[in-house]
């Protein structure tokens, strides 16, 4: 009896040997096959861009460009802008004042009382010489998506001139194409961000859930009362 009851523990250690090895197999093989599928998604995404980023003195030279698209951002609890939204700011702002478009046009969230972030961009932007009659701001602008759909689907713009840091663009890029808007990208980068290395494997993520909204174009929210302090 003890013999019988020896091989049979073996053989249920066995058993279940066998079983995490073919478990630990199937979570290697997921894991590949689902690291080439969000590598190949992010190729996607990005080489439409590629050829469609340009210097901002290519930028200047483009004819007929409805605005300056510039992406919202991170404002710090004193208002602020974070570093990475003053330097698109300023990029669109000098894009502006070489004649690259007549809008500068600022999309970003702005929903709720003391979080503004089109009203800084806005600010900003007038602290540095641009005319606030040449400033249109979205702040329903929730995400990239909804701020790039809704330039077109809402604002009517068509031919447009984005401007945020390169990782970005090629997202944004994108989401231009598949709603039919001529885009180009002027990338933002005068400097090294903080925390960059976390932003580039979240944008990985990013670009294969952008993929899918494009597939399926979901409506994004179309607010059309801007809030008051969005007006101000």
């Amino acid at each position: 009896m003890a013999k019988q009851r020896k091989e049979k523990e073996k053989t249920e250690v066995s058993f279940f040997t066998r079983f995490l090895k073919r478990l630990l197999l199937i979570a290697v093989i997921c894991g590949v096959i689902g690291g080439l599928v969000i590598g190949v998604l992010n190729a996607i995404v990005m080489m439409p861009g590629r050829q469609r980023i340009l210097t901002p003195e290519e930028a200047v030279k483009l004819e007929n460009v409805d605005c300056i698209l510039v992406l919202g951002c991170f404002v710090q609890s004193d208002g602020t802008p974070s570093h990475m939204l003053h330097d698109r700011v300023m990029e669109g702002v000098s894009l502006y004042r070489n004649g690259a478009a007549p809008v500068l046009f600022m999309t970003g969230d702005s929903r709720y009382e003391g979080y503004d972030e089109t009203g800084t961009m806005r600010d900003l932007a007038v602290a540095n010489g641009v005319p606030i009659e040449a400033i249109t701001v979205d702040p329903y602008g929730l995400s990239t998506y909804d701020s790039v759909i809704r330039a077109a689907a809402v604002f009517g713009y068509r031919r447009v001139l984005i401007v945020t840091q390169e990782y970005h663009l090629y997202r944004a890029l994108y989401i231009a194409e598949s709603c039919g808007l001529e885009a180009y990208g002027v990338a933002s980068d005068p400097r090294a961000y903080a925390g960059q290395v976390f932003r580039e494997l979240r944008e990985v993520a990013a670009r294969v859930k952008d993929f899918l909204f494009c597939l399926f174009a979901p409506t994004p929210e179309m607010g059309e009362e801007l809030p008051a302090h969005s007006q101000s």
